[in-house]
């Protein structure tokens, strides 16, 4: 009987030093951060993953630097998360109620405005609404972002140093990071599109 539990008691032993040694093993591959290079263009499709560390031309910015930035109040806060479309088949007398989008106050809703490749429309709609945010200044500094890993924010980021803005900050860890720390944030509506 005795000889029965030890052996067991071996087993367990030799089962969890191989899981230790294994662990070992693939920690430093886990635990190593994963550095995502900045694409030569704009990121498309998966929107959401791991994003750079960088912004060439801009300044990447942590939660509590953008918070920093909203509370001196100097700088334009952009908020591209898309917008949802309403379906088009939806049955007749279905009511339709957009998401809400809870945002950091001050800010600047212009949805969808970060894809890879944009039409013409929407970048006027862009053009517009950095204008209207800034005073159509563009050395007043504009912050932007979206949620955490989403490339919309960078896209969008990049899309206005190309325009010509000097200040540009990316925040991205977005309204999570924000919320995460419990800022506060207010439901938004999104800049009216052109008709």
């Amino acid at each position: 009987m005795l000889s029965g539990v030890a052996g067991r008691c071996r087993n367990r032993k030799a089962v969890l030093a191989a899981l230790v040694a294994g662990a070992v093993m693939i920690w430093p591959a886990l635990a190593a951060p994963q550095t995502v290079p900045e694409p030569d263009g704009y990121r498309e499709d998966p929107y959401r993953g791991p994003v750079p560390e960088t912004l060439r031309g801009g300044t990447v910015v942590s939660t509590e630097e953008a918070h920093a930035l909203w509370e001196a109040g100097q700088t334009a806060f952009i908020d591209v998360l898309p917008r949802a479309p309403k379906p088009q088949n939806l049955p007749k007398g279905t009511i339709w109620h957009d998401k809400p989008r809870l945002s950091i106050p001050g800010s600047l809703w212009l949805p969808n405005v970060g894809y890879g490749r944009i039409a013409e429309v929407t970048a006027d709609y862009f053009r517009t609404g950095l204008a209207k945010a800034t005073d159509g200044d563009k050395s007043h500094a504009v912050l932007f972002y979206c949620l955490d890993q989403c490339w919309m924010s960078w896209n969008a980021a990049k899309r206005a140093l190309e325009y010509g803005y000097e200040t540009v900050y990316w925040y991205p860890e977005g309204t999570d990071g924000w919320t995460f720390e419990d800022y506060p944030v207010e439901k938004a509506e999104p800049e009216p599109e052109p008709q």
